[in-house]
C-alpha cells in the first residue's frame, strides 16, 4: 500500500488546477514529505465551499478491525492474568486510520461515497514498498513512481470526514480532528513488477477531478481505475530512507 508521498508544489498551482473557494493553509512549504497520521493539504467539498486545508491523514478504520484488535490486547492481558474492562479497552483502541481505501463497496464506506465528503489529495511522486531491492537484515526500501512528463501536479482521488473522535494515540487519548484518505484501485503496467497489489487512483486532468468533486457516485466510481502506463514512470528506489512509515503499524492500511 501507499504510505508516503511527496508534494513539491505552490498553492497557486493548486488553485490554477482546481477552482478553490476557500485557502486555509497559509503558506505551504515548496516540498513536503507526507506519512500515515500527519497533516497534509487536500482540497475538500465542505458544505458550500471548496477549500484547501491541512488535515490528517488516515480515515476511521472498521469497527470489526478495532474490535479484533481490542480483541487480541485482551488475550495478551488474559495471558498475564491481568484484570481489565473491555468496553474501556475498546474505547480505547489506538487507531491510527486507514491511509488507503479499496472496497468501497463495504458498508464502512459507503456512507463517505457522497460529493460532501470527497476531496482530492495533490502529490508530485508516491511511494510503494520494494520487496526484491530490500538486502539483508535492512528495511524494505520504496519505490518512487512519478509523471512519465516530470515534476507534474497530480492529485489522488480521496474522501474526508469531519469532526471524528478515536483514540490515534494512548498518549493523548480521545480527539476530535477532520481526516482524509485516498482510493486504491488494480496496478498498472509501470507499478504492478513493484508492488502487485495495488496502486492510488491518480487523477492527471482538470475534468477528472471536477469528476471527483461533482459527480454522481456510479459517474466518479468510474475513475477507480489504473492510470494509463504511459502517464507514470518509476523515479526511483530509496535504499536509504528511514521515515516514520516504518514505525507505524499497517494493521489498518488498507480496507
Amino acid at each position: 500500500m501507499c504510505n508516503a508521498y511527496n508534494i513539491t508544489t505552490n498553492q497557486e498551482a493548486i488553485r490554477s488546477f482546481v477552482s478553490i473557494t476557500h485557502d486555509l493553509i497559509g503558506n505551504m512549504e515548496p516540498s513536503i514529505d507526507v506519512f500515515p497520521d500527519r497533516f497534509a493539504p487536500i482540497v475538500r467539498n465542505n458544505e458550500d465551499r471548496r477549500e484547501l486545508k491541512m488535515v490528517r491523514w488516515g480515515m476511521p478504520s472498521s469497527s470489526k478491525a478495532l474490535l479484533d484488535a481490542a480483541a487480541k490486547r485482551a488475550d495478551k492481558l488474559r495471558a498475564k492474568g491481568k484484570t481489565f474492562d473491555f468496553n474501556e479497552l475498546l474505547r480505547m483502541e489506538p487507531d491510527g486510520g486507514t491511509t488507503n481505501i479499496r472496497n468501497t463497496s463495504s458498508q464502512h464506506w459507503k456512507r463517505w461515497l457522497g460529493v460532501q465528503n470527497r476531496c482530492v489529495v495533490p502529490f508530485t511522486r508516491f511511494a510503494e514498498p520494494d520487496p526484491a531491492s530490500k538486502e539483508d537484515g535492512g528495511r524494505t526500501p520504496n519505490a518512487w513512481f512519478g509523471s512519465a512528463g516530470g515534476e507534474q501536479l497530480m492529485f489522488f482521488a480521496g474522501l474526508w470526514v469531519k469532526d471524528w473522535t478515536s483514540v490515534r494515540k494512548v498518549k493523548d487519548g480521545p480527539v476530535t480532528i477532520d481526516l482524509f484518505a485516498f482510493l486504491t484501485t488494480e496496478p498498472n503496467g509501470i507499478v504492478a513488477p513493484i508492488h502487485q497489489k495495488a496502486m492510488p487512483v491518480v487523477l492527471t486532468k482538470d475534468d477528472e477531478v471536477e469528476t471527483w468533486l461533482k459527480a454522481p457516485w456510479p459517474e466518479a466510481k468510474a475513475l477507480q481505475r489504473p492510470l494509463p502506463d504511459h502517464l507514470l514512470k518509476l523515479v526511483e528506489v530509496d535504499k536509504t530512507e528511514a521515515g516514520p512509515d516504518e514505525k507505524t503499524s499497517d494493521l489498518f492500511a488498507s480496507i
